[in-house]
């Protein structure tokens, strides 16, 4: 009886772990997909380490560490073309986004707001969408119009723009990203989940008193 019922065991455990494998896995894509990646905690692979994670999620890097931001260019959603290296001398926010996400679309009120203020009060600071994984460009400009969203967006329907983040840096992770340029185009800042408008300002201010 024994010798029959070791097998029997042995099936079972196999099968167990197969489930929590598989549960692992899709609980990982489910995250990947649209949403935070762990509130707050510290991300993998960011900075070589030489950053510093707040309590809010907001992850920064001291003047002397920060690393170049890649090339980000390509056509925009509205259909022109844009290469964010020519903005240097400005502090750069870089929004990744979706249409078909929720997360982004409880932020995006902050960003329409933060982005005006900005611009009227003669701010050198630029806004740029990166809009991934959507199907089509229609989508996405219903989804500016319908959150008063004026600065460009590029389109990244595949997440090309995103995989330019080389390792070691504070590359984007999730949908939605912030990341946050300071005037010599250089990755001064990162959050990995929906930020509201205080959090928002508190990327941008410091980098603005920046000599």
């Amino acid at each position: 009886m024994s010798l029959s019922r070791a097998p029997r065991r042995r099936r079972s455990t196999s099968g167990r772990a197969l489930l929590l494998t598989a549960v692992t896995l899709a609980s990982a894509l489910t995250l990947s997909a649209c949403g935070d990646s762990g509130g707050g905690s510290k991300p993998s692979g960011s900075a070589g380490g030489n950053y510093v994670t707040g309590p809010s999620g907001i992850s920064t890097v001291a003047k002397g560490d920060r690393a170049e931001a890649p090339l980000l260019d390509g056509q925009t959603v509205d259909g022109k073309t844009l290469d964010v290296t020519t903005l240097k001398g400005k502090v750069v926010v870089l929004n990744v986004w979706g249409s078909w996400c929720p997360p982004c679309r409880a932020e995006a009120p902050y960003f329409a707001k933060v982005s005006k203020a900005m611009s009227e009060s003669g701010k050198d600071v630029a806004f740029v969408g990166l809009n991934t994984r959507d199907n089509s460009k229609q989508n996405a400009a219903s989804f500016e119009e319908t959150y008063g969203i004026t600065y460009p967006s590029l389109y990244d329907p595949d997440g090309k723009l995103m995989l330019r983040f080389p390792k070691g840096t504070l590359n984007p992770q999730s949908i939605p990203s912030t990341i946050v340029l300071d005037k010599e185009g250089r990755i001064a800042a990162r959050t990995l989940v929906a930020v509201n408008e205080e959090q928002l300002r508190s990327m941008i201010d410091p980098l603005l008193a920046e000599k």
